[in-house]
């Protein structure tokens, strides 16, 4: 199993703050690269991989994630997590957006979104 992508997952409450960190973070070399509404993703071009995302609160699942962790195994993974008894937030799911994700707790509380794309 090889992780492709870490992303902080920022708390943004409300459309005006997401659109004030799309500008501010523009300066720094951003540019949005997907958003959904209650999620938006910033990266700089040519570098993919080094991105922020803001989220007001998650979709489909029962928490906002702290951080996203991008595998290209997300099935397998699963399964070794299930079997060390971490915590499982959200159950493995197919997400319209294109994605296949869960979300398990770190030992220190954070919620992780673990996902590989369809």
């Amino acid at each position: 199993m090889a992780v492709r992508r870490v992303v902080p997952n920022v708390r943004s409450e409300d459309a005006e703050t997401a659109e004030d960190n799309r500008v501010f973070y523009g300066l720094l070399g951003f540019e949005e690269v997907m958003n959904l509404g209650w999620v938006m993703t910033l990266a700089p071009p040519g570098a993919p991989t080094a991105q922020l995302t803001f989220m007001a609160t998650d979709k489909t699942a029962p928490v906002s994630p702290d951080l996203s962790v991008e595998v290209d195994d997300v099935d397998t993974l699963y399964a070794a997590v299930r079997a060390s008894g971490a915590e499982i937030v959200h159950p493995l799911t197919d997400e319209e957006w294109g994605v296949r994700r869960f979300f398990v707790r770190d030992p220190g509380g954070r919620v992780v979104n673990v996902l590989s794309h369809l």
